[in-house]
């Protein structure tokens, strides 16, 4: 009967259970790894010999079969090492243990020591579902691991404290300290933002309603140091946002040893291609939008990304994930963040000064670098302004960035509650016409300026739903229950560009 070791694989994001089935037959010695394993498990052939031998033991002198199952999925990784070297040692009888409630995961070195794997918490989230009890894992992953509740983690630095650990003798156990404190919030902070009240109160309402965001204006007004502050006003994470997070920086490999509780940033440079972007390669891995995800993306020099790499966001924006389909693979990956841009008002970017030479078909074809359905996308379209030096320094320190998320935590909460009975609706950018119907019901005297704008610009139904749900940001902002006159106004002030593209 074959010896059957637990550990895991990874599909997309998500862990699953992979049996690895070791079984001495007769035959010339050699070991032989099947399953629809990659280069990296066919491999692993000489780092589990080696670590074998330098762990003192005795590398079996028969034929050895090692199947990954179930053999129809295609597996990658070098974390299969640990459970496949254990299990040679369990099914030659050199190691005498019952292993049924663990699982392993790791990477061997050639001298026997555990190396960091990627996608951890994921597979350990598997673990638990499938009803492992103890799963082992390299000592650098042991702290990733721990996230997981409801299961035992153990860390190990050598497969020789593995064994030492299965046959019940002592060893040496490394115990992580996780009452150490969180790392010091790494956000700038608002206050250092001086004279653009107008544009901070447009963000709050981004931030309290999801609300994408497009910044105009020409160099040096402030649109990257304004971008860069963003998150701090973002309401803190919960565990399952920490959670999924975390799950895709940990299946890149990324240098996170803990659960991640501060929202990411990620602001990739305009010639990024479109694979990494969106996601993509052999393996159908995630991209910057999934690495984005519960946090801000921050497309700076908006214009000058390639047309096609902008609209491939926008069915993310719409659904909140993205596939990627290879033809070995197809993996979803969640997608759920808060866009914000920022552009030159012209090619030049100095219009409305003398310096400006851009004619209006130059002005008019730079702006239609950004497609029109990209451009309806953006809820909030506003100018940035730059003030005069000696204007700044007679501004005193701006809001901070805490009172502000003071004010976004207050608002999401309304949220919440508005939408406990809606799975999918976390914020008011996510409505549908059904849910706009019901929420977003306006005052005769509103209803009259909204037909007043809609007579002078053609805007198109989803640009008017988008001022519905903009106003009841507005609203929940105030702790108004009813959207006001004054709401609706705010609103239709929020698409400075689309007005100024309809009179060029």
């Amino acid at each position: 009967m074959a010896t059957i070791i637990h550990s895991f694989g990874l599909q997309g994001i998500e862990g699953y259970p992979v049996d690895v089935e070791i079984k001495a037959i007769h035959g010339q010695p050699k070991l032989t790894i099947v399953g629809l394993g990659d280069a990296s498990i066919k491999e692993a052939k000489e780092r589990v010999e080696s670590a074998i031998y330098e762990s003192k033991y005795k590398f079996p002198d028969k034929k050895m079969l090692i199947n990954l199952s179930p053999s129809h999925i295609r597996k990658s990784g070098a974390h299969f090492d640990l459970a496949m070297a254990v299990g040679l040692l369990v099914e030659t009888k050199q190691v005498d243990t019952s292993i049924d409630d663990h699982a392993f995961i790791g990477a061997l070195s050639l001298d026997g020591s555990l190396q960091q794997v990627k996608g951890v918490l994921s597979m350990v989230m598997a673990a638990k579902s499938s009803g492992i009890k103890r799963i082992l894992v390299p000592q650098n992953n042991l702290q990733e691991a721990m996230c997981v509740k409801g299961i035992t983690s153990l860390g190990f630095n050598h497969i020789l404290d593995v064994i030492l650990y299965l046959e019940g003798k002592p060893y040496q156990q490394i115990r992580e300290d996780h009452d150490k404190e969180e790392p010091v919030s790494s956000y700038l902070d608002f206050s250092d933002v001086k004279g653009q009240d107008l544009i901070i109160e447009y963000l709050l309402v981004a931030a309290a309603g999801g609300h994408h965001f497009l910044m105009i204006g020409p160099p040096g007004c402030g649109k990257s140091m304004i971008a860069k502050r963003m998150p701090s006003i973002l309401p803190k994470m919960s565990f399952e946002e920490s959670l999924e997070t975390t799950k895709i920086y940990s299946l890149l490999g990324k240098d996170h040893h803990r659960l991640m509780t501060q929202r990411p940033f990620r602001a990739p440079h305009h010639n990024v291609s479109l694979n990494a972007m969106i996601g993509g390669g052999l393996y159908a891995r995630p991209g910057e939008i999934s690495l984005a995800h519960n946090g801000v993306l921050f497309l700076d020099e908006m214009a000058e990304y390639s047309k096609k790499t902008l609209d491939s966001l926008r069915q993310p924006l719409e659904d909140g994930h993205v596939t990627i389909s290879r033809v070995s693979t197809t993996n979803t990956y969640p997608a759920k963040f808060l866009l914000l841009g920022a552009m030159n008002p012209c090619p030049c970017g100095y219009l409305g000064h003398t310096r400006c030479q851009c004619k209006p078909h130059e002005i008019q074809r730079y702006r239609q670098r950004l497609s029109g359905p990209m451009l309806e996308r953006m809820d909030i379209q506003k100018y940035v302004y730059p003030l005069e030096f000696f204007k700044l320094t007679d501004h005193g320190p701006g809001p901070s960035s805490e009172s502000l998320r003071l004010r976004v935590q207050r608002a999401r909460s309304i949220q919440s509650v508005r939408f406990k009975d809606y799975d999918h609706i976390e914020c008011n950018s996510q409505m549908g016409p059904r849910e706009i119907e019901r929420f977003c019901v306006l005052k005769k005297d509103s209803q009259d300026i909204l037909k007043k704008v809609f007579k002078k610009y053609p805007y198109s139904a989803r640009i008017f739903h988008k001022f519905l749900k903009i106003a009841r940001t507005f609203a929940d902002l105030d702790g108004s229950c009813d959207i006001e006159k004054k709401h609706v106004i705010g609103a239709l002030g929020a698409r400075d560009l689309d007005k100024d593209m309809h009179v060029l």
